[in-house]
């Protein structure tokens, strides 16, 4: 882009239209931003490592541990929306900054839980967090840039995430193994957090057009129960402590789920400001990206929490080792990310880099599905790297793709209801797929102990992941049943993916804008216009 602030001049601008940022503005407003969102992404990584010893210490138990982990993910995935929406109708600048607080509120909070529920409760506020400053970072970014030059943007937040996502595990297990303890794995945050504050009031300059607002209370209340219900629901079904998949339970539950979601849409019909348009996410290209996003969640989510379990269970890494051999995959991400980005942004295409993603990420996680207990790990290493390549071309790219199609005005809705959406997926891909691991792993440790002459107690082998305290020939029976039992679980991501290339395969491609906002009567001027090189 050239270095220019002047406001853009097109004679059909719609009153009230930003100016256009230099590079340099655009990167110094992302300073704070970038920084907010790594400590969102590093907080959710690096409790991983440090679960079991609180688990210990706490004195909670399986399902505590589990809770741990759904509970922030529930209030993110549920409150995404509601941010973006409030991001179109209030400041970002000062929603992004109240986003920070409460996050540093639920981590010292969590630091200093001395029982499951404090923490739990603490996990929650976390979650809202981190669901504002999600949303809030992508929209931030589609309102400050314009599509044509957003790739190479988002593609320093993929960036971002990718050092985030790689660092929180290693860094978690350090501090677990220091004498700071556990609580600083949540401490540690708080000074990031408070360093994003500052650096978002320094540098993070962009006009807000005041509109009347009207918050669509009813339809929030009701997203967040229909969601919570259904995440919830999913999260002990088929869980012999509870109750199983076909069950009153989840008769009632599902059926509850669904009508609170049937009523939702209903209300976003009739009320004037929705919480998710049905405008918005009825248009083809939102609508596709959203089932692409659900099959990328699942992909995302699902790899990142078995691959590490795969590592530390199956191969007997520990925690750090764990974080060292996930690196591939971050390193894949990484490229595929920042390298699409900027490659978009030089050419205005977009949808070819949808597709190779998706290619990439079905067979990352096919490759996959052949590891077993007996994997060379170096084989792992590049099955793992194409699919962080896949994952890193599609993440962003996606909403990218979204914000392309919307006004600036709806940009925070369309680009949360993305998020949303692969936050749901994931959700529900994770408890999926964890439910099928266990079962798996139950069979398969219940054949190789009856093969090895070794007695079971009433079908309980593979309930338990505390291999350190089992004899040596059942450690290595548990060890092959859990690396074995690993593959279905990658290929089964790898159907879902399928979902994903037929999605991006669906969608029509539009030139990228140079402008923030739709501008009346440039549709048919686009195509030649976005034929000129992008300038830096």
């Amino acid at each position: 882009m050239a270095r220019t602030a002047a406001p853009a001049t097109s004679a059909g601008a719609p009153a009230g239209t930003p100016p256009e940022m230099s590079h340099r503005q655009i990167m110094e407003a992302l300073t704070g931003l970038l920084a907010a969102f790594f400590t969102a992404i590093l907080s959710s990584t690096i409790v991983a490592n440090a679960l079991p010893t609180i688990m210990s210490d706490l004195h909670g138990t399986q399902t505590d541990f589990a809770w741990v982990i759904t509970a922030a993910l529930l209030a993110n995935a549920a409150t995404t929306p509601i941010w973006g929406k409030l991001a179109d109708l209030y400041n970002k600048k000062v929603l992004v900054q109240l986003s920070i607080i409460i996050f540093v509120a639920g981590s010292v909070m969590a630091g200093l839980s001395e029982t499951i529920p404090l923490l739990l409760g603490a996990r929650v506020i976390q979650g809202v967090a981190m669901g504002g400053l999600t949303a809030l970072s992508q929209a931030i970014i589609g309102t400050m840039i314009p599509p044509r030059n957003r790739g190479k943007y988002s593609g320093y937040m993929g960036a971002v995430m990718a050092v985030g996502t790689a660092g929180g595990p290693l860094l978690g297990g350090f501090i677990v193994d220091s004498p700071l303890g556990w609580r600083w794995t949540f401490f540690v945050c708080v000074p990031l957090a408070v360093v994003a504050l500052i650096l978002l009031q320094v540098t993070l300059k962009i006009s807000h057009v005041r509109r009347p607002a009207k918050i669509d209370w009813l339809g929030s209340i009701l997203l967040t129960s229909g969601v919570s219900l259904l995440l919830i629901w999913v999260s002990f079904a088929g869980n012999p402590a509870y109750y199983d998949w076909i069950s009153w339970q989840t008769a009632a539950m599902v059926g509850g789920g669904i009508l609170l979601l049937a009523l939702l849409v209903l209300v976003e019909s009739k009320v004037e400001q929705p919480i998710i348009p049905l405008k918005i996410i009825s248009e083809r290209t939102t609508a596709l990206a959203i089932l692409a996003s659900v099959a990328v969640g699942v992909a995302m989510f699902g790899s990142s929490t078995f691959l590490g379990q795969y590592f530390q269970v199956a191969r007997g890494a520990s925690p750090t080792e764990a974080g060292l051999l996930t690196l591939p995959m971050i390193a894949g991400n990484l490229v595929g990310s920042v390298a699409s980005g900027q490659l978009i942004s030089r050419t205005g295409k977009w949808k070819g880099y949808l597709i190779a993603g998706s290619i990439l990420l079905i067979g990352g996680l096919g490759l996959s599905g052949t590891l077993d207990h007996t994997t060379e790990l170096w084989h792992a290493g590049v099955f793992t790297a194409v699919l962080g390549l896949g994952l890193g071309m599609l993440m962003q790219n996606l909403v990218l793709a979204v914000q392309n199609t919307v006004r600036a005005s709806d940009i925070g809705t369309a680009s949360a209801s993305v998020a949303f959406f692969r936050s749901v997926g994931g959700a529900i891909g994770v408890s999926v797929l964890g439910a099928i691991l266990a079962n798996r792993v139950s069979e398969l440790a219940t054949q190789g102990l009856a093969t090895a002459g070794i007695p079971v107690e009433g079908g309980t082998a593979g309930a338990s992941m505390d291999l350190a305290h089992m004899p040596e020939p059942v450690r290595d029976i548990m060890r092959a049943a859990y690396g074995d039992a690993t593959a279905e679980v990658f290929l089964i991501s790898a159907a879902v993916a399928v979902v994903a290339l037929v999605s991006v395969l669906f969608i029509k491609e539009k030139p990228l804008r140079r402008t923030v906002d739709i501008q009346p009567g440039a549709e048919g001027k686009s195509t030649t216009a976005e034929r000129a090189p992008a300038g830096r």
